[in-house]
């Protein structure tokens, strides 16, 4: 009986590290809290956050390695804030890379004297905190919303250090269309409810979201 359960444990075990070098190096779930990427992603947006070449870490944990890889502009990012990196993760698309000159003017932003073709965007752009044009540091990154009249980003706290991107969105899992609060940092009870009443009202599930890939 002792060498069942020895083997038990011992598979068990197996079982914990494999979950947890997989989602520390692979890939995690991230869920949408707020409307700052709308119409690109919407509150209640589950995504599968893909890890590979840019960041490895210990899960449940800050401690955190960057890679090899480095994002690419008008690419969407998963990141710690920089100003308060024990908050939850942000998610952002990439405007100015490293060296890049950002301006804003007339409702669109210019990256090096060029205007950005930007069709993911809501509402017009404006520079808001931002002191223009802005010369993007080394290893940094400017970054903005796509719902640009709604979106707390680089034109407010500065760019993010290449350091603090973690990973990027490859595919919504699940949308739901729910009370936002279920989202927020620490609603267990909402979110259990939230997900509970999509398995009874199915009609409270973008299905038509699912399985979106970037």
């Amino acid at each position: 009986m002792s060498t069942k359960v020895q083997r038990e444990v011992i598979a068990w075990f197996w079982v914990g590290l494999v979950f947890l070098l997989i989602n520390g190096t692979i890939g995690q779930a991230r869920v949408i809290p707020s409307g700052s990427m709308e119409k690109t992603l919407l509150i209640g947006d589950h995504l599968i956050m893909s890890r590979i070449g840019y960041d490895a870490g210990i899960p449940f944990t800050n401690w955190h390695v960057p890679l090899w890889r480095n994002p690419k502009r008008q690419q969407v990012i998963i990141f710690k804030p920089p100003f308060a990196p024990d908050t939850p993760d942000y998610v952002k698309r990439v405007i100015g890379l490293p060296g890049d000159a950002i301006d804003i003017h007339d409702g669109s932003v210019w990256v090096n004297g060029q205007r950005l073709v930007e069709k993911y965007t809501t509402g017009p752009t404006e520079p808001y905190e931002l002191k223009v044009p802005y010369r993007v540091p080394a290893d940094c990154y400017f970054v903005m919303g796509d719902n640009r009249a709604n979106s707390y980003d680089s034109r407010f706290w500065g760019c993010v250090p290449r350091n603090d991107i973690i990973g990027t969105p490859v595919m919504i899992y699940m949308s739901l269309d729910v009370s936002p609060e279920a989202w927020e940092p620490g609603q267990f009870r909402e979110r259990f409810f939230a997900y509970a009443n999509a398995i009874l009202h199915p009609g409270e599930v973008r299905w038509q979201r699912i399985f979106r890939t970037f």
